[in-house]
């Protein structure tokens, strides 16, 4: 019997029901130990430790090694975990390795390692087309604040390509960033993405294009993420100012071939996804990658 103590009253709980309370798996191993002490003691640097038991023991490796890399990054450890997740990750299954994946992107965002962050953005990409991502699976199951969803293939990728978007514009690479984000849109329209869009446009001068994203694909069509957001509607508020600023600017901007390669490859990309009939390959990208390494600089 486990007791818990609730308005100054002890009360008796059998073990499987206080496992339940506090959300613990069952046992006595060492991640059993390790998620306790997180869970329940709340002392996040012993539950550090004996994470790292865990991961020696070989003891739920998969689960041990993501929940150890979170903890740290909650403790500004995040270079510590990156370097955890490269030294064990070959411990974990092969189901684990999209999940630390996801948790490395954003620890190198954390740390401000774009660079790593792009280039293993483009390896999930290669995934996906690869038929490789969720397991060879058209969805998958995820979890958000305690609830179940199905995500999609097409879903993961329109978050792919926003994460890889916002990355390039860290990099100031608005002509790359640009070309992402037009094709991120073309999957799964979203205001967010509509807006870092226009963003790359005002920076690289293209004002009425930017103009024109703005009140066809934010303000007229009130697409996903636009709502009640009140940040969003600030900074729609603040693009149309910049706008405004620019009015009377013209400004010409060269479109280089490297973007001209980058979107018709994405372009052909898309129409190979929406056709009926499909390989278990999906061809995400397949035409743009001789230009990987240019999407990179």
């Amino acid at each position: 019997m486990m007791s818990l103590r609730r308005g100054g009253e002890r009360q008796d709980f059998p073990a499987a029901a206080y496992n339940v309370v506090h959300k613990l798996p069952h046992g006595d191993s060492p991640y059993v130990r390790a998620k306790h002490v997180q869970l329940v003691e709340k002392d996040a640097e012993a539950a550090i430790e004996l994470f790292w038991r865990a991961i020696r023991a070989r003891d739920r490796v998969d689960s041990a090694l993501k929940d150890m890399a979170l903890l740290m990054k909650q403790q500004n450890r995040a270079d510590e975990a990156i370097e955890a997740i490269q030294c064990f990750r070959d411990l974990c299954s092969r189901q684990a390795q999209e999940s630390l994946d996801n948790v490395l992107i954003d620890l190198y965002k954390k740390c401000g390692r774009i660079e790593e962050q792009v280039e293993l953005l483009k390896q999930k990409l290669w995934m996906i087309y690869q038929g490789e991502a969720f397991n060879g699976k058209p969805t998958k199951t995820a979890r958000s604040h305690g609830k179940k969803f199905q995500v999609t293939v097409e879903k993961e990728t329109s978050r792919i390509l926003g994460n890889l978007g916002w990355a390039y514009m860290q990099l100031k690479d608005y002509t790359a960033a640009e070309a992402v984000y037009r094709k991120a849109q073309v999957v799964e329209p979203d205001a967010n993405k509509a807006c870092n869009l226009c963003t790359c446009l005002i920076k690289q001068g293209k004002f009425d294009e930017a103009r024109t994203i703005l009140f066809r694909d934010v303000l007229q069509e009130k697409r996903e993420g636009f709502g009640d957001d009140s940040r969003l509607k600030v900074r729609v508020q603040e693009l149309l100012s910049e706008l405004d600023v620019f009015a009377s600017v013209s400004v010409e901007c060269e479109v280089g071939m490297d973007e001209i390669a980058v979107v018709e490859g994405i372009d052909e990309f898309m129409k190979e996804w929406r056709r009926p009939l499909r390989t278990r390959r999906l061809p995400i990208f397949e035409e743009i990658l001789p230009l990987r390494d240019q999407l990179a600089c």
